[in-house]
């Protein structure tokens, strides 16, 4: 028991000094590092923000380069305890790989959140169509993309589904075109029909001059010659001039005598017993 105990005493007295300066060290690479990789995160989370970058893309890199940097100064301090770094990077390595072929996924939509925050296809407030589902978006999210469908119900689309397809956003542009076709019978007169629906145009102030709308026989239909009506208007105004134009000129077509005619078929039916035609 003596000789076990002088055995510690000497393996303290030699390597005592030299692992508590390990120690010492390790605390330190630890204090110090946390602090570099706080101070170096904080200026590339400036750094973008200067340069106007998305806010969540911004905070996004400002954590993963703190995660990155936090990494690196544990692996260094272990490293001064003495302990292998190699084999436990490898650990690390193999870990990564069982997580990310569990969460395939999971990375495909946080990669695809990744791209539609630098790329910015769309961004808050626009209306989008996307993924499957028509919506305003609400918030773009590392893995999913929230928006707000016309009849107010929130859907959240992963990321991955919205970068796969195509994206139509709405209101991107300022101005749009609407497109109407309005049918007239073939007995009306057509320059009738298209003056009425220029005064109409022109007296509504949300139709823009420019571009100047279009009207146009485009059709001639089984029942009716089809105008086609295409004004320009503000995106905001979309909806509501679309559906004011439509119901002022179906009423001023009435109040002229313009017919929208319906379709409509002549039967004939032949008397096989008397070879005889029928008219109905």
């Amino acid at each position: 028991m003596e000789e076990l105990l002088q055995n510690i005493k000497d393996f303290l007295t030699e390597n005592g000094l030299v692992f508590f300066k390990s120690i010492v060290l390790a605390l330190v690479i630890l204090i110090v590092g946390r602090w570099v990789a706080k101070l170096l995160s904080r200026l590339v989370e400036r750094a973008m923000k200067r340069a106007k970058v998305d806010g969540m893309l911004s905070r996004f890199i400002h954590h993963l380069c703190y995660i990155g940097l936090m990494v690196l100064v544990i692996i260094s301090a272990l490293g001064q305890l003495g302990i292998h770094t190699a084999s436990f990077a490898a650990i690390l390595a193999a870990a990564g790989l069982a997580v990310g072929l569990a969460l395939q996924g999971s990375l495909s939509n946080f990669a695809a959140g990744v791209m539609l925050l630098i790329f910015r296809p769309f961004k808050l407030g626009d209306f989008i169509d996307a993924g499957g589902q028509m919506g305003s978006v609400q918030e773009i999210q590392l893995f999913n993309t929230v928006l707000n469908t016309p009849d107010n119900v929130r859907v959240v689309v992963p990321n991955g589904q919205i970068t796969a397809g195509t994206i139509k956003n709405y209101t991107f542009n300022e101005t749009r075109r609407l497109d109407m076709v309005f049918g007239v019978s073939y007995s009306d007169d057509l320059k009738q029909a298209r003056q009425i629906i220029e005064e109409i145009l022109n007296a509504d102030e949300r139709v823009l001059k420019e571009p100047a709308p279009t009207i146009a026989v485009a059709e001639l239909a089984d029942s009716s010659a089809n105008f086609v009506v295409r004004p320009w208007v503000k995106g905001a105004d979309y909806w509501s001039t679309k559906f004011d134009l439509t119901e002022k000129i179906k009423n001023t077509f009435d109040q002229q005598g313009i017919t929208i005619p319906f379709p409509q078929r002549d039967v004939h039916i032949f008397n096989t017993d008397t070879k005889q035609k029928v008219s109905a």
